[in-house]
């Protein structure tokens, strides 16, 4: 994955007049594929390589003084090159240029940025962190990062650390990474960070008056800000035999680890529910070798977020693969060895996988009296009601940036940055949270990325053919552009994200 060493030999040095503004060249240094930028009269140079999934940098675009990966949107900074937006993990090296007769010539690396100094009065005495998913991760690491000391305790229910979660139903899933590549970050970092990490930790309740929260061991943890990131909850099936043990759910590691077992002896599976998770997990049993049996409610799968077009598309490229659809179908019942639909037929299973949902874990937030609807109210820099609480990820409901109702998103990427947001808003940066939701799923080797947020839309534009896997598809409501689909076309992806931010695309 990623950049080789392709290009010119920075080292020998490349003509100024031939860098167009904005417009990355690719070249390397020794092995090491390394980017160059002209913005404005500077000239920069960063690692060509993107840190999360190692993406090709070359083929993003430049905004400003920033550079935007096209896999994932992650984005980083030209000149320190600083992780500004996840999914980055870690910063990009910078290298050296020099101008010499008219040429640019990349030298050496250049040493990584300080951490920035903050004045630690005024700033809460402690920051506590409900949930160690993509939010409450995002947020203690960006504590330290902005140069917070004071304590930080990420309390976490889940019994392993904050991992790479959207590959629990893709890569890892199926059998293409490694269990190494599933933890964000090293067993040594969190103590290296002085991040308090309490994995299997329940807490029973939030103490707002007393700044506190009780766990479930009965003990008290008082706080000076506190983040609620306690994400969503997989909605379980209510039919007979839905608590058999050959019943699965996937939202943890050891959810797909269970899957994982239960694929290696297992010769077909029934999928409930045609979700994004649902048929993530339909085409990593493919690469299995399982059959895979698809059952749905609607007439076309993912269609009430993608559209029908797009829902189609879905639904060809897995019967391509081997999957048998079941729609307008509902399961009524669970045997050991079979399910029954509502149509009374019988599909053999060896394992069951319900992936019908998810619903907001905002209970801790109700019994502290947080205001609540479908999700934790927040305001456009994620606080919650009660003073000092913060909450962000998955609960989260937002103003929308369009005036309207406010917005809550299931989605990995947008939990990441809302993590970052909050964070440097306890620490008195007073940042809107105005991203535009992004989010990608991946069936087989076909990549559906999603920019902006379109619950309703009165119109879909498509542009290019669907079928052949390279289309855009344009969500329109009231005479604007809500929301962009691309498959085949990351570059527009990026293009059409940061249009969105300028809100010129209406």
């Amino acid at each position: 994955m990623g950049d080789e060493a392709s290009g010119p030999d920075l080292t020998q040095g490349v003509a100024i007049a031939d860098l167009a503004d904005r417009i990355p060249l690719l070249g390397h240094v020794g092995t090491q594929a390394v980017l160059v930028v002209r913005v404005g009269d500077d000239l920069l140079a960063v690692d060509a390589t993107c840190t999360h999934y190692s993406g090709p940098l070359a083929e993003g675009i430049v905004v400003d003084d920033t550079i935007r990966c096209p896999w994932h949107h992650a984005c980083f900074s030209l000149r320190s090159g600083a992780a500004l937006r996840p999914p980055a993990l870690n910063a990009l090296t910078c290298w050296r240029v020099e101008r010499r007769a008219g040429k640019a010539f990349v030298r050496e690396p250049l040493p990584a940025v300080a951490r920035p100094s903050l004045v630690q009065a005024g700033l809460p005495h402690s920051v506590v962190i409900i949930g160690g998913g993509a939010a409450g991760n995002a947020a203690a690491e960006t504590l330290r990062q902005e140069g917070y000391d004071g304590p930080v305790t990420l309390l976490s229910a889940d019994d392993a650390p904050p991992c790479d979660r959207p590959n629990l139903s893709k890569d890892y899933l199926a059998g293409t990474a490694q269990e190494d590549w599933i933890p964000l970050r090293p067993a040594d970092f969190y103590a290296a960070q002085r991040i308090e990490l309490r994995l299997g930790t329940r807490v029973a309740a939030i103490e707002s008056a007393a700044h506190a929260v009780r766990l479930a061991d009965g003990s008290r943890l008082p706080y000076g800000a506190l983040l609620l990131a306690t994400g969503a909850e997989p909605i379980a099936l209510a039919v007979p035999g839905a608590a058999l043990p050959h019943v699965h759910m996937l939202r943890t590691l050891r959810d797909s680890r269970a899957l994982i077992a239960a694929a290696g002896t297992a010769r077909q599976a029934v999928v409930i529910g045609a979700s994004f998770i649902g048929l993530e997990v339909a085409a990593s049993l493919r690469a299995r070798g399982i059959a895979v049996h698809v059952v749905a409610p609607e007439d076309r799968p993912m269609a009430r977020v993608m559209g029908p077009a797009i829902g189609d598309m879905v639904r060809a490229i897995h019967e391509e693969h081997g999957v048998t659809f079941h729609l307008g179908a509902t399961v009524t019942a669970i045997e050991p060895a079979a399910v029954t639909l509502s149509t009374k037929q019988q599909i053999a299973a060896d394992f069951v996988v319900v992936g019908i949902g998810v619903r907001p874990a905002v209970e801790l937030a109700e019994s502290a009296g947080l205001a609540v609807d479908r999700g934790v109210l927040v305001d456009e820099y994620l606080r919650a009601s009660v003073p000092g609480i913060f909450a962000a990820g998955d609960i989260a409901r937002w103003p929308d940036r369009h005036g309207g109702a406010p917005i809550r998103v299931e989605h990995w990427v947008v939990a990441e940055r809302q993590g970052r947001v909050a964070a440097r808003n306890m620490l008195g940066r007073n940042e809107r949270f105005d991203a535009v939701p992004f989010f990608w799923s991946q069936h087989y080797d076909t990549t559906i990325a999603y920019v902006g947020h379109a619950e309703r839309w009165d119109h879909i534009a498509i542009d290019g053919d669907p079928a052949r896997r390279d289309c855009t598809a344009t969500f329109w409501q009231d005479g604007k552009r809500r929301a962009v689909v691309t498959v085949g076309r990351d570059r527009d992806s990026l293009q059409a994200e940061h249009a969105l931010e300028l809100d010129t695309l209406g």
